[in-house]
């Protein structure tokens, strides 16, 4: 169909300079230091023009480029290469270009080296020809690779590829953004080493849309999200339909925090290359405009959102008080209120806490007028907290750390997820800005440092002190921060605290501020010393949240440093029956303690300990090494996948956070075990009454049985909750049935043993009750693995006609198996007595076994 041909108008954009490049800044991209957001259509293929090009003539370009410049849109994506005279054309209108480069990648294309050469060819060959050009935004280095390929090599096998073609693009033009364009049906495919996620997504529904936006925006971890395609066919929805469709699917992208958006497509007019010549599609009509260039309601629908500000002005602007609190911290204090001056948001207060500074502190808050500075005598961070809360007059309690900068939107996106829910609580990721160091590039990057715990994509189980904010009478309803939390773990207890009242916490990956790490070995040290004896306050406080070794028990994914890899298990995909399922989704797995073990102290002594032996008895030192190479694998895994910046990776950054993964968590250990010594001093024990009844003991089930009467009503849960009560306090570490469990309560103290209490109540009429409980003593499951490793040692050794080994592995595991055997007896005992003694408080009467039940 012929184009009408009309003067375009001027365009709206200032043309483009080389000078003027976009590059990635955590999940955002900017421009001259400016937040910048990628606006864009996905523009032809069509069918070839007079030079040969898979583009209109001039005179269409121009009026295409004229009209997109009055939809507000900024970029555009193509499918194939752009030539020279349709990217200065663009950067003539002030329009980036996204490139798709297409290669043979529906066929087996890693069996050949071939193949392979020619497609790295053809990466370098596109992105040399028009390096430089101030139009040219960014590279997709593929889009959309068949599941069945994938599958078929499997996804490590094709993200090594990907990597590869992304390097030869860097290596063409290192200054270039470059991505690769996903999609649902190959989720799985980890794309890191892009410089932005790429992702193209097509649904209808708009909490379907939500959901998965959620989802997306937490693959995309510290990367701009930018979604490459979205859209609807105007011929079987309707050109209203899909003008209603993009409209909440723009709102909902930049409401949640998208880094930009490209819709499929800009006219119907497309061309589909397949066979020697390709053909016109006519079949659907996914455009903004007609072939004429006749605007459909969908161009007004995205124009609402191109045209306007970004993200979306929201509802209703509740008041909202950011509180920091500052103790000696001049190095960051000026950049961090700076920032805060600057936020995208028209109601909101800022209230300084200086906790007792004797620095320049005080004197750099003074320069912002501002601000509300309050300055006290040092009293620790929660109660510096508190007085911000107290302070504060805001319907919304924002907290952020002076060693942090805020996006200028960060409050936006806060607030917006307390409007769209009822959630009590909202944070969101904090990230390291760039440094200049190595060392405080790979502090950065190393285990420890303040990470958000996901329960799923929206839902929080922790959200780190830095970047969190409340409901004010959800703070007010746990009675604030509490004060015995002078440096760290404030945070993790509020959390928890709010999560035992039945609260919920949010999630928006959109609400971003920069943290600075620590920028030196030594402060990291001292850092993880803060953080070992936290986390006794936190055990003394909540010993169920903590598992066997003392450390916290998350039943969420942990982000934001290498802890989620080093904690999380191996990640299951589901890719439907034989591997066609629309939606291929990576699932992550609880974290195991196993997956952590080389990491800890104890694993560190039992290493030691093998090495002595391998040095006593000579011969077999390669197996006292064993365990220390296994660590060793584990921290150099770790340090291999950190994301380093460019410029300091190589082998001294591995090397150094090598060492500080391993070290890490050993400084936190230590610095934990000598704090609970002192605190376990403190600890009031378990006084003996003496028992009333003879326990009923069963040797095979290594369990014992006590009855009792009571003639008031008591039901089981009367008992439990007492035994709950009596013991936590006693920093015992207990587990509830959540109702997949055989067993009421499973209490520990030591790291060995366990006992699991299950009670069961017999209606005798009116108030009468007959109540049975049950104690069954077990090996913990570490108990278990340990004497399974000194049996394959032993058995190891023995055929290996290594005795000395051998005898060493026996005597340990008989030392071993010793202790585990006197502590379930050491736990059995006590609880004996506990249950007797609260039984007796109850009034409830002890039923002494008949005769048959003693036979």
């Amino acid at each position: 169909m012929s184009v009408p041909m009309r003067l375009p108008p001027e365009p709206r954009l200032a043309p483009l300079t080389s000078s003027e490049k976009v590059k990635s800044f955590g999940r955002s991209f900017c421009l001259n230091s400016e937040k910048f957001f990628l606006k864009g259509v996905t523009y032809g293929p069509f069918a070839l023009s007079r030079d040969g090009a898979p583009f209109p003539e001039t005179s269409t370009l121009e009026l295409d480029f004229s009209l997109m410049s009055e939809l507000g849109v900024n970029s555009f994506r193509t499918f194939t290469p752009a030539p020279s005279s349709l990217l200065d054309k663009a950067a003539s209108y002030g329009l980036r270009v996204i490139m798709g480069i297409p290669w043979a990648q529906h066929i087996s294309f890693l069996d050949s080296s071939r193949t392979r050469a020619e497609i790295r060819n053809t990466i370098a060959r596109t992105v040399r020809a028009s390096k430089d050009h101030p139009a040219v935004f960014a590279y997709l280095v593929g889009n959309e690779i068949s599941p069945e390929i994938v599958r078929w090599y499997g996804a490590k096998r094709i993200r090594k590829f990907l990597r590869e073609l992304v390097d030869v693009a860097k290596t063409a033009d290192p200054d270039v953004l470059v991505s690769y364009a996903n999609f649902p049906s190959t989720e799985y495919l980890d794309t890191d080493f892009t410089d932005f996620f790429a992702f193209n997504v097509y649904l209808h529904r708009e909490e379907d849309f939500h959901r998965y936006l959620f989802h997306l925006l937490n693959l995309a971890d510290e990367r701009p999200l930018v979604l490459t395609e979205i859209g609807m066919d105007s011929i079987r929805e309707g050109v209203k339909a899909q003008a209603e469709a993009l409209s909440w699917q723009l709102g909902a992208s930049f409401e949640m925090g998208v880094a930009g958006t490209v819709i499929f497509s800009w006219t119907d007019d497309w061309h589909a290359f397949s066979g020697a010549e390709g053909f016109q599609v006519d079949d659907w009509a996914f455009g903004l405009v007609e072939r004429s260039r006749r605007k459909k309601p969908a161009f007004w629908a995205v124009k609402n959102f191109y045209d306007g500000p970004l993200p979306p002005a929201l509802p209703r602007y509740p008041k909202v008080s950011v509180v920091v609190c500052a103790y000696k911290d001049k190095r960051t204090m000026d950049r961090c209120l700076a920032s805060l001056e600057t936020l995208n948001y028209t109601n909101y207060e800022v209230v300084v806490v200086n906790d007792g500074s004797t620095d320049r502190t005080r004197e750099i808050a003074e320069r912002y007028a501002y601000i509300r500075l309050i300055n006290q005598e040092n009293q620790g961070l929660s109660a510096a907290r508190n007085v911000g809360l107290r302070a504060a007059t805001g319907d919304i309690i924002a907290y952020t750390d002076c060693d942090c900068m805020a996006d200028p939107d960060w409050l936006t996106h806060l607030v917006a997820r307390f409007l769209s829910s009822d959630f009590a609580a909202v944070g969101g990721p904090n990230l390291p800005p760039p440094d200049n160091s190595l060392v405080a590039n790979c502090v950065a990057v190393s285990p420890g440092g303040p990470a958000h715990v996901l329960l799923d994509d929206e839902v929080a189980e922790h959200i780190p002190g830095c970047n969190m904010a409340f409901r004010r009478e959800a703070l007010q309803a746990i009675n604030g921060f509490d004060p015995v939390f002078r440096a760290a773990g404030d945070d993790v207890d509020l959390c928890w605290r709010l999560q035992n009242k039945g609260y919920k916490i949010g999630f928006s990956a959109a609400a971003v501020v920069w943290h600075f790490r620590r920028n030196t070995v030594r402060d990291y040290i001292k850092q993880q010393q803060g953080y070992g004896k936290a986390e006794t306050l936190l055990f003394f406080k909540h010993p169920s949240r903590f598992n066997v070794l003392g450390q916290s028990r998350w039943f969420g994914r942990i982000y934001g440093d290498l802890s989620s890899f080093l904690a999380n298990r191996q990640p299951r995909i589901y890719t439907g029956v034989f591997g066609r399922g629309l939606f291929q989704t990576l699932y992550q797995p609880p974290p195991s303690i196993i997956s952590c073990l080389p990491l800890t102290l104890e694993w560190s002594l039992f290493s030691a300990l093998l090495l002595v032996c391998a040095f006593v008895f000579g011969g077999v030192f390669w197996l006292g090494l064993a365990p220390f190479f296994l660590t060793l694998s584990r921290c150099v895994a770790s340090a291999l996948k950190a994301r380093m910046a460019p410029p300091f990776r190589g082998l001294r950054a591995t090397l150094l956070v090598t060492l500080l993964v391993y070290v890490g968590p050993l400084i936190r250990t230590l610095e934990r075990y000598r704090w609970r010594i002192r605190r376990h001093r403190e600890v009031k024990p378990v006084e003996y009454n003496g028992p009333r009844q003879v326990p009923r003991i069963l040797w095979h089930e290594r369990a014992f049985y006590l009855s009792y009467w009571n003639e008031e009503g008591q039901e089981k849960e009367s008992l439990l909750y007492s035994v709950m009560d009596f013991l936590l306090p006693r920093k015992y570490l207990i587990a509830v049935d959540q109702g997949w469990s055989d067993w009421d309560l499973e209490i520990c103290q030591g790291p060995w043993a366990k006992a699991q209490i299950r009670a069961a109540t017999e209606n005798h009429g009116s108030a009468k009750r007959l109540l049975r409980v049950r104690c069954a003593l077990r090996m913990s499951r570490i108990s278990f693995t340990c004497l399974c490793v000194y049996a394959v040692l032993m058995t190891v050794a023995a055929f290996l006609s290594m005795p000395h080994i051998a005898v060493a592995a026996f005597v340990t595991g008989l030392a071993h198996g010793s202790a585990i055997a006197y502590q379930k007896f050491r736990l059995g005992r006590v609880l004996y007595h506990v249950l007797e003694s609260l039984a007796h408080k109850l009034d409830f009467v002890p039923v002494q076994r008949s005769s048959e039940e003693a036979q």
